[in-house]
């Protein structure tokens, strides 16, 4: 099994942790998907990372797909609970710390435009999708030590990867100050073997003006 990630990624993390939680063997090829020379040409039509080879499959990609494939190919630990109110709950976690994440990418690539190219009502509004997601994590997380239910599934894992890349691409948004309960979080599972392999890494990027 391999799979093809950018170091920077959330996304690319969500399945590099629940790859090593659940003990499975696979290669890591790290990529740049922005660049010109990228490997996701002819492998996924919408040029992204990460992406899963499996022998016994075709290509899989978009975090979500492998990582609930994962969970198909090996159930223990399983990061999508059984219980239907519990996996609802966990999905919408992820769907918004994929979506902050999304934000937090779109305004990193319009600062890398020159001055003059970028919009300034663009990243107003991408802003304000972080802003009111991380409200919304807080709100869901409480006092708790996991987002949803008693034990560590994929709520955590995007949650908490969501979380250190504002740190490495928004870090004028002072989460910690504002969300104690995301601090004391973070302090909980920021030890974590799977977290601490796979910290996010930033990447030269190629130009975006030519």
């Amino acid at each position: 099994m391999k799979i093809i990630i950018a170091t920077p990624s959330p996304f690319a993390r969500k399945v590099r942790v629940i790859l090593r939680e659940k003990n499975i063997n696979f290669e890591e090829i790290i990529d740049i998907p922005w660049n010109s020379e990228t490997l996701t040409d002819g492998v996924n039509p919408l040029g992204k990372i990460p992406i899963l080879i499996n022998d016994n499959l075709e290509p899989l990609f978009d975090s979500k797909v492998i990582a609930q494939y994962l969970d198909y190919y090996k159930s223990k630990p399983l990061f999508y609970p059984k219980d239907l109110k519990e996996n609802i709950s966990a999905r919408l976690i992820e769907t918004v710390a994929d979506g902050i994440c999304d934000a937090v990418v779109l305004i990193f690539l319009e600062n890398s435009r020159t001055v003059a190219l970028r919009s300034k009502t663009w990243i107003r509004r991408q802003e304000k999708k972080i802003f009111e997601g991380v409200e919304y994590l807080s709100q869901h997380l409480d006092e708790k030590m996991y987002f949803v239910g008693n034990h560590f599934n994929i709520a955590d894992v995007s949650g908490f990867s969501c979380l250190e890349y504002l740190d490495l691409r928004f870090p004028q948004f002072k989460w910690r100050n504002k969300y104690k309960n995301l601090l004391k979080y973070w302090n909980i599972h920021k030890d974590r073997e799977s977290f601490k392999e796979t910290k996010p890494i930033t990447q030269i990027i190629e130009s975006l003006d030519n």
